[in-house]
């Protein structure tokens, strides 16, 4: 490296002295020499734009790469124009994946990206795909969703469906063909009863039946049915009718979707069958659940949740608590002890889903009710009537919090002690109200130190009926296969969208621990991790990156090429062979992984020994080898010129060991993250001179440092 770049900062510092002095050297007949600080600039200016320095002769397939914000490139403007003439390849931080494209309802959205797709071709510049499985940067929001509880909510609304032997266990009243009989603990909440319809063989759909009693109705009427179903696999089946007018065999739309068809299908979660029907022979009919179709498969039918209703009769109120989700952004009032309240933001409600409602109490109070929050009915409650109380709640320690229905002069009804704990739990009471001013709702936490999360309150009466909402978590069964189906529809979404644009995929993205290099990352225990995080591998288990490698191959090109990339590989030598490890288990699972990333985001005191053993133990394992994310931090914003040539012979460095450790035919490329310095209120590195140019596009000593690396590819 010539060293008289180590003047550059300086020169460029006292470039104005120079400048001023100018005219009055001139007028004294001195001859003026060129300014140090322009002549060293106008001789970095003159090197070539980076990608002539390859010799493709040797490393035809060396890929000299750039980060870049996805907006600023398909804009074409000047970052387009140097990108392209310094790089052959581009990779996005952030538009291309989870979080950036799947939208709230589960759609992709791939405008931004196909605009981007453009203005690559246009340019002849290559993309890798950045990125298809990772923990950050997702719509957890949305895969948190789909995996909250069931929330079930019976109608306000008399059942016209006699229940009364089922809910005991007896089949009295109900006819059956097959295997059918009533089992505990198997319905939808604790202790419920379902109905469970067992097919040995494929015969008749009928072969297997559930018949109701007579259902009393109006036949003027038109009649809701309401069921909970699930299988122990795939299942298929349908409900026909006795008493309707030529329609027990017709299609319906069973689910709501917009779609008809013959059957409906099942699975192992619960799904909502709910539909209605009109045509009545007479003022009585009866429902058949027909499930014969698929042999050997169990189906479980919720007693308490089977409904049969008039839609348009009197219902009662379901919850005296409006916004009792707290999702209409209303949070309740409260005093006491300097606490805190107030409404959680979007994603950390129950299920990991939605907001809840938080108090923070700094320390135990003298009496309970030195910290209280409070809801107010628009209405007293009925004196002698019985309420049911139901809430979701969690805290951040443990503690006990006490609900009570108050009246002005704050005489109550206690609900009594609620011992909090510091996972989601549903706490459900009654109790009869014993004066007629019970006009608000108090809960006080003087007994609990810390934060407490509230959800999902409902306070009802108990003499309306129906009306009940049962929460019904998700077995961990049910959220793997939701998981997997949902990694199966992003992959091959996004990957299928970007065929014939992006032929190189990071497939799976920094799966490795930092704290136990040899395990992969989890969030699981982690109550503070950001709102954008999602660990697929927590839903998976240790074999989710070999489905999302297989899953990029089927519905990619057999020709892609397949990476997996994690970072601080050069830190923590442990770490490197825990993801030379792991990629030895895909492949044994019958993943093929193409190639190894490593980041690289390094300093100018970085462990060179450490960087020089990385890529010996990465060549060792054959794969193709990619640095994907290479940028040199300096520490300061106001780097000496000494600091400048550091940071210009780190980069040297990276791109020598690179070349003398990893043989050419492994040698896939180097992508440059920090191609600029970056700004002060920038995402990366916020006022770092990580870059190979400054902010104002200026080629920095750096420049020249990576140029002589690459000439020694």
């Amino acid at each position: 490296m010539n060293k008289r770049y180590l003047n550059i900062g300086l020169a460029i510092a006292i470039g104005g002295c120079f400048s001023a002095c100018v005219e009055d050297m001139a007028s004294q007949d001195f001859q003026v020499q060129k300014p140090e600080s322009v002549a060293l600039q106008e001789e970095l200016n003159s090197y070539q734009p980076l990608k002539t320095y390859l010799d493709h002769s040797s490393a035809q397939d060396f890929t000299l790469g750039a980060a870049v914000n996805l907006q600023e490139y398909a804009s074409k403007g000047v970052m387009y124009r140097l990108i392209n003439s310094n790089f052959d390849e581009i990779t996005v931080g952030y538009g291309m994946k989870h979080g950036a494209v799947v939208q709230s309802d589960g759609s992709l959205k791939m405008e931004g990206i196909n605009s981007l797709f453009e203005a690559a071709a246009e340019a002849g510049t290559s993309i890798y795909g950045h990125t298809l499985c990772w923990h950050s940067n997702q719509n957890a929001i949305y895969l948190n969703r789909l995996l909250q509880p069931l929330e079930v909510s019976s109608p306000a609304i008399a059942n016209e469906l006699d229940l009364a032997s089922a809910k005991k266990g007896d089949l009295s009243g109900w006819k059956t063909t097959g295997a059918v009989s009533i089992v505990e603990n198997a319905g939808l909440g604790d202790d419920a009863r379902a109905f469970l319809l067992q097919a040995s063989s494929s015969e008749e759909p009928s072969s297997l039946q559930l018949s109701s009693p007579d259902i009393a109705i109006d036949p003027s009427k038109t009649y809701e049915l309401i069921a909970f179903i699930k299988s122990d696999g795939q299942g298929e089946g349908r409900i026909s009718f006795e008493g309707l007018l030529g329609e027990d065999a017709s299609e319906r739309d069973w689910t709501g979707s917009g779609n008809s068809s013959a059957t409906f299908q099942t699975g192992i979660s619960w799904k909502e069958i709910r539909f209605r029907i009109s045509g009545f022979e007479a003022e009585t009919f009866r429902l058949n659940f027909d499930l014969g179709y698929t042999a050997n498969t169990s189906y479980w039918i919720d007693i308490n949740t089977m409904y049969v209703y008039d839609p348009e009769g009197e219902a009662g109120v379901q919850n005296i608590v409006s916004n009792g989700d707290f999702e209409a952004g209303e949070a309740w009032g409260g005093w006491g002890n300097n606490s805190t309240r107030g409404l959680t933001e979007d994603g950390m409600g129950y299920g990991g889903a939605g907001k809840a409602f938080f108090v923070s109490n700094p320390s135990l109070t003298s009496g309970f009710w030195g910290v209280q929050s409070l809801y107010s009915f628009a209405e007293p409650l009925e004196n002698g009537e019985t309420y049911t109380l139901s809430f979701w709640a969690r805290g951040d320690a443990e503690g006990i919090i006490r609900p009570e229905l108050q009246s002005p002069d704050y005489s109550s009804d206690g609900f009594g002690q609620v011992f909090i704990t510091t996972s989601w739990k549903q706490y459900e009471y009654s109790i009869t109200v014993s004066a007629a001013d019970r006009g608000r709702f108090i809960i006080s936490y003087g007994e609990f130190a810390g934060t407490v999360y509230i959800d999902n309150v409902v306070l009802k009466s108990a003499s309306v009926p129906g009306g009940e909402t049962i929460l019904v978590p998700k077995e961990a069964e049910e959220k793997q296969a939701i998981i997997e189906g949902e990694l199966e529809r992003w992959i091959k979404g996004m990957v299928t969208a970007s065929a014939g644009h992006v032929k190189t995929w990071d497939v799976v993205n920094e799966p490795m621990d930092d704290g136990n290099p040899y395990e992969l990352k989890t969030g699981l225990g982690k109550s503070d991790l950001p709102t954008d995080n999602f660990f697929w591998q927590d839903y998976m288990g240790k074999a989710y990156a070999v489905k999302a490698f297989q899953l990029a191959r089927q519905y990619g090109s057999p020709e892609d090429v397949h990476f997996i990339n994690d970072y601080n590989l050069e830190y923590n030598l442990d770490k490197c062979q825990g993801l030379i490890d792991y990629v030895a288990y895909l492949e044994a699972q019958g993943a093929q992984v193409d190639g190894i990333g490593t980041q690289m985001h390094i300093g100018i005191h970085s462990n060179k020994q450490n960087i020089a053993k990385m890529f010996e133990m990465l060549a060792a394992t054959g794969k193709l080898i990619k640095v994907s994310e290479l940028d040199v931090r300096v520490n300061t914003a106001n780097p000496s010129p000494e600091i400048l040539e550091e940071q210009s012979e780190m980069y040297k460095y990276v791109v020598d060991m690179y070349h003398q450790y990893v043989p050419k035919n492994q040698q896939y490329g180097i992508t440059i993250w920090g191609v600029t310095d970056s700004k002060e209120d920038a995402n990366w590195l916020p006022g770092e001179r990580q870059g190979l140019w400054t902010q104002q596009l200026n080629r920095k000593p750096a420049y020249a440092g990576f140029v002589e690396g690459l000439q020694g590819l």
